[in-house]
């Protein structure tokens, strides 16, 4: 059905890792793209980018009405602008899935991962939908099967980061330290390290990046008293998040019931044979568009406990993927 229909199609933020992997993924995916209209700052603006053997010169993005007869719009530019120019994107009816935080915890805008919640992208009053956190995408499908078993009690999450998640300062940083030179963006030295600091530090002593998880993970699975805590940490790894997930489930469960459930789950790839060495890792989650889980195993620590080990690409699955499926979506249900 997607590929019977035509429409107008931009991505603001064209220049960045998230941007670039829009085009790729929107073409992979044969996405239905009569006209595509190309965004960035003054300095991307001019920029040549190819998409389907076509040209494509990048406009700066100015308030006005260059987003006329836009049917979607992706962005991921930052909240700051996201919020400047919301109002330009949605005002002649494009809806904007929006890859930063500018929105995820507006109570008028969803916030979807397609395999757990498409029928909230229905419910767009203002004509945004909110791609959540990466690290936050990527437990949601897992999380979903285990709550609708056995009823979710606590989740402790322990995130291992990339670096490709602050974006290319990020993996420059990482390449600079390897060369012996100080971080830019960093406050420490990346290489060889672990840095337990994602985002600004807040009043409570969490980080930004951690209260995100907690808040998220509750919107999206509209769980709002879920007892949730999260510790963020900043891994010398170019590409892929990991998680480490600790669950405390309602009722009692089997593991080989949990494993089954896992392996039947829409987006999900179960790696867990570890008597062969085989357990999600980033290098494997490269370039892929699932969530992969694996390490699945009890807690004996805590009444009805589990462990999970979960990996997948930040910026696929963890950005450009997951905000084209939330667009199929809206195909789908004839919502543009």
């Amino acid at each position: 059905k997607l590929n019977s229909l035509s429409m107008k199609v931009a991505i603001v933020g064209v220049s960045g890792a998230v941007g670039q992997e829009f085009l790729k993924v929107l073409a992979e995916r044969q996405f239905p793209i009569d006209e595509l209209l190309l965004f960035g700052s003054a300095r991307s603006a001019g920029t040549e980018y190819e998409f389907r053997g076509k040209k494509y010169i990048v406009k700066e993005l100015q308030h006005g009405d260059d987003f006329k007869g836009v049917n979607i719009a992706f962005t991921s530019a930052g909240a700051s602008i996201s919020k400047e120019f919301a109002a330009d994107i949605t005002k002649f009816g494009a809806i904007m899935i929006d890859n930063s935080s500018a929105f995820r915890m507006d109570t008028d805008v969803p916030l979807v991962v397609p395999e757990v919640n498409a029928s909230d992208a229905k419910m767009c009053p203002r004509g945004i939908i909110a791609n959540p956190n990466c690290s936050t995408i990527q437990v949601i499908p897992v999380l979903k099967v285990l709550d609708e078993l056995y009823g979710l009690k606590r989740v402790i999450y322990s995130t291992y980061q990339a670096v490709a998640g602050s974006g290319q300062k990020g993996i420059d940083d990482l390449e600079a330290n390897l060369r012996g030179e100080d971080s830019k963006g960093y406050p420490h030295k990346i290489a060889f390290n672990l840095i337990p600091h994602i985002d600004t530090f807040l009043d409570n002593g969490y980080t930004k990046e951690e209260i995100k998880m907690v808040e998220e993970t509750r919107k999206i699975l509209g769980l709002p008293d879920l007892k949730v805590t999260a510790t963020c940490v900043r891994v010398p790894v170019r590409m892929g998040h990991a998680v480490s997930v600790n669950v405390e489930l309602e009722k009692p469960f089997d593991l080989k019931e949990v494993t089954e459930a896992f392996a039947k789950k829409e987006g999900v790839i179960v790696k867990d044979d570890v008597k062969n060495n085989v357990y999600p890792m980033p290098l494997e989650a490269a370039g892929k568009d699932e969530v992969f889980v694996g390490r699945i195993r009890r807690d004996d620590s805590v009444e009805n406990g589990l462990n999970l080990w979960v990996v997948a690409d930040n910026i696929r699955k963890g950005a450009a993927t997951n905000a084209v499926q939330i667009a199929e979506e809206l195909i789908k249900r004839e919502i543009v």
